[in-house]
């Protein structure tokens, strides 16, 4: 059915236009590759081919996305964040029905954040996208969907191959002789709001789509530690220090794995400065213990000069930490394997290098250290026995714990 649908779009009515999916295609072996833990093996082969593909694949079309936090109904994205038509992401289709979410330039990439702005209402970022993949693979939680900088021609790969009428018409052509386009948005849709081609050429990340939601479901769930989107209010955690007390009584947290996921994702916040994370996604197939997806993490690197030590709130309120990601951090604090100059060598793979400016990656060194001292303070006041998880001797997931796909 995908099949016929895929040709008749593309008007191929021929019968010798066949486009068969093949079994070797880079999205779909990076699919299959998905396990109970991770969305890839450490040393994938497949998402190698999957970055290049991404980078290198002609755009057969481009369209709107769905909001993507309101996955299965789970969530009234209305209550948490009102659209204001400064952000902007696209779907662009390639062969072998490969498909990614595109994000442009917004914000350049020695600009910081202004100090007064609310975190719901900052920018997205392009080069954030790609530097959270980059550093989620280094430290090995490998939660982050495969992510590229490419340069995207935005008259030949969007609006020549959109059949969108309503993205079509926000296209214009600015004083500066730029290709430029804005949000489809309810208000506040206007031209300086949009972006704008070199005059054809802008540079954006492109994010690699996980499996459809009838192959494999997923979850949003709200985050225990969930900020206020308000400019005035606080949330219970905010003002008490004992919260975490709390969640441990509530189901899942009660049990399994699923508060230490929460503290791996919130050091990897910590680290790019995400304060944006209001919901996370699981598979449901991986059950209750499975891990968190680290995604939409376009608003992390707004700002080097200033560390947000709010958000290790779960590391801190429950003291806890799984032994694996101790070690991970612990090692890339040692001066043969620091942080910065892995992430600084991993970014260079990319085209749009350099993703991040010096001072953003020098920040990762500072922050740390802060967790690292967080996680002293635990262990000094609870002993480790009782901080820090035993989480080294898991076995190996069976073949029928991987995310089964049908072509």
């Amino acid at each position: 059915r995908r099949h016929k649908l895929y040709r008749e779009e593309l008007n191929l009515t021929s019968p010798v236009a066949l486009l068969p999916l093949r079994p070797e295609a880079s999205w779909l072996q990076f699919h299959l590759g998905i396990t109970r833990d991770g969305l890839y093996p450490r040393s994938s082969p497949a998402v190698n081919r999957l970055l290049r593909d991404m980078q290198d694949s002609t755009t057969i079309s481009a369209d709107y996305s769905q909001d993507e936090k309101a996955l299965l109904g789970a969530c009234d994205c209305s209550q948490i964040v009102k659209p204001s038509g400064v952000h902007l992401k696209l779907v662009l289709r390639f062969q072998d029905f490969g498909k990614a979410m595109f994000k442009p330039m917004r914000q350049k990439r020695e600009e910081e954040t202004p100090e007064d702005f609310f975190y719901f209402v900052d920018f997205q970022r392009h080069n954030a996208e790609i530097a959270a993949f980059h550093l989620d693979r280094i430290l090995d939680f490998r939660r982050v969907p495969p992510t590229v900088g490419r340069l995207i021609n935005v008259t030949k790969e969007i609006l020549e191959v959109t059949k969108n009428e309503i993205l079509q018409s926000v296209f214009f052509i600015s004083p500066a002789s730029n290709v430029c386009f804005f949000a489809k948005c309810p208000y506040m849709c206007k031209t300086e709001y949009a972006v704008c081609g070199n005059p054809h050429l802008l540079e954006g990340s492109l994010s690699a789509f996980l499996p459809s939601l009838n192959l494999a479901p997923r979850l949003s769930i709200p985050n225990p530690w969930i900020r206020s989107y308000s400019f005035d209010g606080k949330e219970e955690w905010e003002v008490n220090p004992l919260y975490c007390n709390t969640v441990r009584e509530i189901y899942p947290y009660s049990n399994g794995n699923r508060l230490l996921n929460i503290v791996d994702m919130a050091i990897f916040d910590f680290l790019i400065g995400n304060m944006d994370r209001h919901h996370y996604e699981m598979f449901t197939k991986f059950g209750d213990d499975g891990f968190l997806l680290h995604l939409d993490n376009a608003r992390g690197f707004g700002r080097h000069s200033h560390d947000e030590t709010s958000i290790l709130a779960p590391l801190s309120q429950c003291c806890i930490i799984k032994r694996t990601t101790l070690l991970r951090l612990q090692l890339l604090a040692e001066p043969e394997y620091r942080l910065s100059d892995v992430m600084r060598e991993s970014l260079l793979q990319d085209r749009l290098a350099p993703v991040l400016t010096e001072p953003h990656l020098l920040a990762l060194d500072r922050r740390l250290q802060l967790i690292l001292r967080a996680v002293r303070k635990c262990i000094d006041t609870y002993g480790e026995a009782k901080v820090v998880a035993n989480d080294t001797t898991q076995p190996q997931a069976p073949a029928s714990a991987r995310v089964k796909l049908s072509t």
